[in-house]
């Protein structure tokens, strides 16, 4: 990992990560306590962000919980501004929260429509617009959001979602636009298939679980640990000239066709 000083460590930034009670937010939570951050494990699962905290700890890291609903406003500016009193500030945040309703377009309705845009693009418009503000306070910061593969590609259920996600990555644009001359770098992190509790229901389906991980170039799904260090690096300052861009983790999904291998 390099030595104290290396430009891929974090040591003495404070970094807010919400999902931090499962998943890519919980890796990444270690990851970037194990680079020398503090770490502010935020979720709405309190028992679940709490544990988070407590396991960094245990493991000599530095790291506290916070309640954090991105839905709700006051839970944004709240939590933000409870930060901003304890740590003086925010260096990094990572936002990883999402929910995928399964549907075809035809059948959605107006409801599970509203339900996927608020936790997927506008929670993550909320908690980025209040750390932002802290880090233009400040002396700068690094901001990444979790698009995904369906920003590019998608299939059958997935269309709201994509286009959340899609979303996602001009809003790292824009935010990047805007904040760059507060030394502010905002990107995005496409995954593509992580083992998570997001696609818990997949992976009951051997077939379609199967499926998937043929699909990519490297032929297997990624651990959540393989997207935190990704996300560690735009966090870092060997990231430090990387803002308004799009990096893929994805294991070659978006680069390889995948459906037939010719024979050559």
């Amino acid at each position: 990992m390099g030595n104290q000083s290396s430009v891929f460590r974090v040591d003495g930034k404070v970094a807010l990560v919400v999902g931090a009670a499962s998943g890519i937010g919980e890796a990444t939570a270690f990851a970037l306590a194990q680079s020398g951050a503090t770490v502010v494990c935020g979720d709405l699962n309190e028992a679940g962000a709490a544990a988070t905290a407590a396991a960094i700890s245990r493991d000599g890291g530095k790291a506290v919980s916070l309640t954090l609903d991105i839905t709700n406003l006051n839970s944004v500016n709240s939590g933000v501004a409870k930060i901003k009193a304890e740590h003086g500030g925010i260096d990094i945040l990572v936002t990883t929260p999402a929910v995928n309703v399964r549907k075809r377009l035809l059948s959605y309705t107006d409801e599970e429509l509203d339900r996927v845009v608020d936790i997927n693009l506008k929670g993550s418009f909320r908690i980025a617009r209040a750390v932002a503000q802290v880090m233009t306070e400040g002396s700068g910061g690094s901001i990444i959001l979790t698009s995904s593969i369906r920003s590019l590609v998608v299939e059958p259920g997935q269309g709201v979602y994509a286009a959340t996600k899609a979303s996602l990555v001009q809003l790292a644009r824009g935010f990047a636009s805007e904040l760059a001359q507060y030394n502010v770098r905002v990107n995005a992190i496409a995954p593509g298939v992580v083992d998570t509790p997001l696609t818990a229901p997949i992976k009951k389906n051997h077939e379609w679980y199967s499926a998937y991980a043929n699909k990519s170039a490297l032929k297997r799904w990624a651990k959540p640990s393989e997207l935190a260090w990704p996300i560690v690096f735009l966090a870092s300052d060997a990231a430090s000239y990387i803002t308004g861009t799009v990096l893929f983790v994805d294991g070659g999904w978006v680069a390889v066709d995948g459906r037939f291998e010719p024979p050559l």
